[in-house]
């Protein structure tokens, strides 16, 4: 026990049971975007650099495969940051095929990198990609992303389009609505006219659930929500099948069922590889305990009493959103 890179795994509305490859160590992003659910960006960067090491990356992998023993539906390159700025996303890709053979590889991306040969290139090695963008409007981004000085609509747009005309995988595009920053007419139907280019197998269109970077921002309202998952699954019928989920949050999300399950009794392993297991998991992705109990196959009391001691050490701290309390790193 005890991983750095290795986090999970976590129920995932569109992957199923996922295992998390975190491939930056902190939140290294090219955007900060107002919603994010992990906190600020603490280095803003369009720089791609080996953040951490392919082996380092790989060798947690075997080893939690050899400690765990179980085989999850994706291994997902995603974490705290864009996976695409660590220059040895390929190899790890490659590397994480190998270690699990029969289990499919998807990266969740912000799409700001696919306009480099490269970065399209190492990315098309996995099984799905599931790239976001959210307006296709200059000041809705500078609002809602907060991006990095060097990002341009005109070039994120054509990465992802040559992306899709190179890419063998399935690509399922996500669109998170913020009420009254990128919910506009205009940005509507800009994506309408962009998703009929793209052809993703698949469109996501989510509002926010729980608080972002920004307190001010707030989720949509369903009319609003229903009204866009329409229009833009039409655009996306017209070049090839896609489906809407009714996920209601953004990259991670859990779908209502997997988020209602009552966790299986679970393994009860020491509290304090409990507590390693429930931190690294909360600081990719806030969860309630029901939620990471399923996840991470424990049961739910020894997750309770993890959250507990690692509230009392200050290590997390609640976010209380609905029904249930989120636990967040």
């Amino acid at each position: 026990m005890g991983y750095t890179y290795v986090f999970g795994p976590v129920t995932s509305g569109r992957l199923g049971l996922s295992l998390g490859l975190d491939l930056l160590g902190e939140a290294i992003c090219s955007l900060d975007c107002i919603y994010c659910e992990v906190g600020r960006t603490t280095r803003l960067t369009m720089r791609r650099k080996p953040y951490v090491p392919a082996n380092d990356v790989l060798d947690e992998l075997a080893r939690w495969k050899d400690e765990d023993g179980r085989t999850p539906d994706f291994v997902t390159l995603g974490g705290r940051g864009e996976p695409s700025l660590n220059s040895d996303m390929g190899s790890i890709i490659e590397g994480a095929k190998k270690i699990f053979p029969d289990t499919p590889v998807a990266v969740l991306t912000n799409s700001t990198l696919l306009h480099d040969a490269q970065v399209r290139s190492e990315m098309a090695r996995a099984d799905v990609v599931l790239p976001s963008i959210d307006t296709l409007v200059p000041e809705e981004m500078r609002r809602l992303n907060r991006p990095h000085s060097d990002i341009d609509i005109a070039s994120l747009t054509r990465g992802l389009l040559d992306f899709r005309a190179e890419f063998a995988g399935r690509i399922f595009l996500e669109v998170l609505l913020v009420k009254d920053v990128n919910d506009s007419d205009e940005n509507r139907s800009l994506l309408r006219e962009f998703i009929a280019q793209l052809r993703p197998d698949r469109v996501d269109v989510v509002t926010m659930t729980r608080p972002g970077t920004l307190r001010a921002a707030s989720p949509v309202s369903p009319e609003v929500l229903a009204l866009w998952r329409k229009d833009l699954a039409e655009a996306a019928s017209h070049g090839q099948a896609a489906r809407l989920t009714e996920s209601h949050r953004g990259i991670h999300d859990i779908s209502t069922d997997a988020a209602e399950e009552a966790p299986r009794k679970g393994r009860d392993l020491p509290i304090r590889t409990v507590q390693e297991l429930v931190l690294g998991s909360v600081s990719r992705r806030p969860q309630t305990a029901r939620q990471l109990a399923t996840a991470l196959d424990l049961s739910l009391d020894s997750v309770t009493q993890a959250l507990d001691a690692l509230k009392q050490e200050g290590r997390i701290f609640v976010e209380t959103d609905g029904d249930d309390p989120f636990y967040k790193a």
